[in-house]
């Protein structure tokens, strides 16, 4: 006989609490900050809903002139007044979506990717509500939706490539996810992908339906391999 059921909240709240615990686990804080690029910062916004646990993403305006119509995280270059990493995501975030600073619960910044040669990015993981309503701006943003963070390890529909950077081979993810709420078909991809599949395998401890470049029984350490990895070789050019 089945136990008595759990309310949503009490399930919400234990989906949460057991990400935070996994995801504070990769926090890196400040450690590679003071490298010399260009900083750009960007959040990876979780949510729990209906049992699962999602991330919120959004398609950058055709009125941009850099990737128009392409999904993405909410995020951008830092500013001279932002306090760190987090505080440009947050500012980014809320010129973008209308998220406030006080509605997300900053949980730990992930290591940093290089976009290129002189670009540094950090991941910054953060929890905000379930019922939060976007209110996208539309100079920057077209829409806003939610991918189940389950479909980045188990997608219908997936393919991979491998690409060379500053002398590397390094695999790219490519998902194409279409939103049960309306029919729309969106592609995910780049470093969007691979920072929703990093995501993914540290919160859900489950193996991909795919390849990964990462060390499956030590992400943070295999993570943290490969971008200093490209750090050296990329500060010698």
């Amino acid at each position: 006989m089945s136990g008595p059921c759990l309310p949503q909240e009490a399930v919400r709240n234990s989906l949460i609490e057991d990400a935070k615990v996994r995801l504070r686990k990769h926090d890196v804080g400040s450690k590679y900050s003071h490298l010399s690029y260009t900083k750009y910062s960007i959040l990876l916004p979780l949510l729990a809903k209906e049992g699962k646990l999602h991330l919120l993403l959004t398609t950058r305006s055709e009125k941009l002139r850099r990737s128009p119509g392409e999904v993405c995280f909410p995020g951008g270059k830092c500013e001279p007044t932002d306090q760190d990493d987090i505080a440009t995501a947050l500012r980014e975030a809320q010129e973008e979506v209308g998220l406030r600073p006080g509605q997300v619960e900053v949980v730990c910044r992930l290591v940093p990717c290089l976009f290129d040669k002189y670009s540094l990015i950090t991941p910054v993981v953060g929890f905000i509500d379930h019922n939060f309503q976007a209110q996208p701006n539309p100079d920057e943003v077209k829409q806003v939706f939610l991918v189940s963070l389950d479909y980045f390890l188990h997608p219908r529909v997936y393919r991979q490539n491998c690409i060379n950077f500053s002398g590397h081979s390094f695999l790219t993810h490519y998902f194409e996810y279409m939103n049960p709420e309306d029919g729309a078909t969106y592609q995910i991809k780049g470093l969007t992908a691979k920072l929703a599949v990093l995501v993914a395998l540290i919160v859900l401890e489950k193996k991909p339906t795919f390849e990964v470049e990462y060390n499956l029984s030590d992400l943070r350490s295999s993570s943290e391999e490969l971008f200093l990895k490209l750090h050296k070789d990329t500060s010698k050019l």
